[in-house]
């Protein structure tokens, strides 16, 4: 039977039942696939109309929707993207806002807003995103959920509509640590056997940059984990570089998206809403010389987290600014949230690190996220680590 969807989470042209291929560790659950992700026989838009009219009805799925359906678990639909990802409001022009269950009235987030809603108003066990700057960590932080943005290239993407290949990642979204662990087994190449934390790290300079009642809700959490992990130290993670590091993410963001999508723009033509349509404009023209100085500064952010993230250290952070911000929202206030936001999640995006963000605070009676992050290939680390977290 298709999903009653109260909260508009749900794509029309991918309201379908996909029954599992196998039995496996993920029996009896369901789930929703990010309307960027290929299913074969069902039409993608990305979230936008010409998209939708202009790409054939793909005839393979993304391997990640394999792997689930193969592992027991039962795809009901996909669900609604801002425009061809390149977001973090949820708001889309053409297809409208999905309900934020945990906060009526306010945003989801984006880029994965459909299926952040229907995980966070049950409608599906789990749902599947994807996070570029951050459309994993952010909804999952409004919408009070654990959301997961996995190692770069981990987990494969073929079949799936590009951003900026070498930021995008696939995450899920669940209501639980345990089952974040299940979901994890079955997407994640080469699973191990998770290893303790040595040493968590505080990230000072990340904390000092939110509102003093977003660092005061999450620090109780912060104090759990230290006395669960034991070893503990502040760290600076960005120092004297925040503009630089968020600029970089801009400039490269918006290089690889012109790389992956201008041609398609240039003879399309389509038309984006508010904010989407700005980016793409900007990134059609961005300056060589911008790209040219951004590599090497985004090469010394890796370097700079490789050696922090060492030694099976953890490092915990806010998720992103402070609550969702309600629906309608001036586009020039969400721009400057946009880039408050950016400065936070660019880190684990530019080191291709894993981050997960856990639904630990309410701040006005709306979620708010704690972040932690690990080495690369260390995504089992994270999701153990909260389900520690979740049974003290």
């Amino acid at each position: 039977m298709p999903i009653d969807d109260t909260l508009g989470a749900f794509v029309d042209h991918g309201r379908i039942e996909v029954q599992p291929t196998a039995e496996g560790p993920l029996s009896g659950l369901t789930f929703a696939l990010k309307d960027v992700f290929d299913l074969a026989g069902v039409p993608t838009a990305a979230g936008n109309p010409q998209w939708l009219a202009t790409h054939p009805v793909p005839t393979k799925s993304t391997p990640a929707a394999d792997r689930l359906l193969a592992a027991g678990a039962k795809l009901v639909g996909k669900t609604h993207t801002d425009e061809l990802a390149w977001s973090l409001n949820g708001e889309n022009a053409h297809y409208g806002t999905p309900v934020n269950p945990a906060a009526p009235g306010r945003i989801p987030g984006g880029s994965s807003s459909g299926s952040a809603a229907a995980t966070a108003g049950g409608l599906v066990d789990f749902a599947i995103g994807s996070d570029t700057g951050g459309s994993v960590r952010l909804p999952a932080s409004y919408c009070g959920i654990y959301g997961i943005r996995t190692t770069h290239g981990r987990i494969p993407l073929d079949n799936a509509v590009p951003l900026a290949p070498s930021y995008d990642v696939l995450g899920w979204f669940a209501w639980s640590p345990e089952l974040m662990v299940k979901v994890g087994n079955v997407l994640l190449d080469g699973v191990r056997a998770p290893r303790a934390p040595k040493k968590l790290l505080i990230a000072r300079d990340l904390f000092a940059m939110v509102d003093g009642k977003v660092r005061d809700a999450l620090q109780p959490s912060v104090d759990r984990l230290i006395a669960l992990v034991g070893a503990s130290e502040e760290v600076d993670v960005i120092g004297g570089e925040r503009d630089a590091w968020r600029n970089t993410f801009r400039v490269l963001q918006s290089e690889e998206a012109w790389a992956v999508q201008g041609e398609w723009i240039s003879a399309v033509k389509p038309t984006f809403g508010p904010g989407v349509k700005e980016r793409f404009a900007a990134a059609a023209v961005v300056d060589p010389a911008e790209i040219a100085a951004a590599r090497p500064i985004r090469k010394s952010v890796i370097d700079r987290m490789n050696a922090m993230l060492a030694d099976d250290a953890i490092l915990v952070l806010p998720t992103v600014p402070g609550i969702a911000p309600l629906r309608a929202t001036p586009d020039a206030t969400l721009d400057v949230f946009r880039a408050r936001a950016i400065e936070l999640l660019c880190v684990a995006g530019h080191a291709g690190t894993p981050q997960l963000s856990m639904p630990v605070a309410k701040l006005d009676d709306c979620p708010i996220g704690l972040s932690i992050m690990a080495a690369r290939n260390c995504d089992e680390d994270l999701l153990a680590l909260a389900v520690e977290l979740g049974k003290i």
